[in-house]
């Protein structure tokens, strides 16, 4: 029992200076400057064509994630985007309450963007930026000259694992398309008219991983290294 007791004290202290980490990390994002977004961006929203200012619905802050749901995905979004999705509607009138408008993006139009939403059953805002620069723009994607000057994504598309095999039979995409799309969030903040680019964070950071891994890292059990993920209506028996 004490030695159990000395190595929950030691992990203790070392999440207690993460936690210390974490804050200092927080107070310098709030830090980052604000960047006027200057150019003009429409998108597609089940209720017609907005402005990224319509976007934000009356609120002053705007925090969406983008989903990896590009044109070519033929058979629904990224599974382990999908469970991230998952966990979003329980905060929506949280962040609503509190000034923050929460939506998602992805590329793919948005006629499969809603179908995809409702086969989900999601609630949040879901908005297509297909047919625009947004996602280029924003570090949200990656365009085929981009991705042919980047060697690791190179080695991943000529050489892929069995789990990303696996992944790109689930979107129904090749590898060369469907990794060109970067899964991540991104805030903005809107001030006296002017719509401000504030903050954006993109895979690998744990903060782009489903809230129910950040569950199962407190469970006994440790989990398979491969980060194989199934959308919630396709866990296999």
């Amino acid at each position: 029992m004490d030695s159990a007791r000395a190595a929950r004290d030691e992990l203790a202290g070392l999440e207690a200076g993460q936690a210390e980490r974490n804050e200092e990390i927080k107070s310098k994002r709030l830090d980052l400057p604000w960047v006027p977004v200057e150019k003009e961006y429409e998108f597609d929203s089940e209720e017609g064509r907005k402005t990224l200012a319509e976007l934000f619905d009356g609120r002053s802050q705007l925090l969406a994630y983008n989903i990896m749901f590009g044109p070519g995905y033929t058979l629904g979004a990224c599974p382990g985007c999908s469970g991230l999705a998952d966990g979003l509607d329980g905060s929506l009138v949280h962040l609503n309450r509190r000034d923050v408008t929460l939506l998602c993006f992805s590329r793919a139009p948005i006629e499969r963007v809603s179908a995809y939403k409702q086969r989900m059953g999601w609630q949040f805002p879901y908005v297509s930026t297909y047919n625009t620069d947004f996602a280029f723009d924003f570090g949200l994607a990656l365009t085929a000259e981009q991705a042919e000057q980047i060697s690791e994504l190179k080695e991943l598309i000529d050489n892929p694992p069995g789990w990303l095999q696996e992944w790109s039979g689930q979107i129904g995409a090749e590898l060369k398309d469907g990794l060109r799309e970067n899964p991540g969030w991104i805030a903005f903040a809107r001030d006296n008219g002017t719509v401000y680019h504030t903050y954006t964070v993109t895979a690998p950071d744990p903060f782009v991983a489903p809230y129910f891994s950040f569950l199962l890292e407190r469970t006994p059990k440790p989990q398979p290294a491969e980060p194989r993920s199934w959308r919630k209506d396709e866990y296999p028996e």
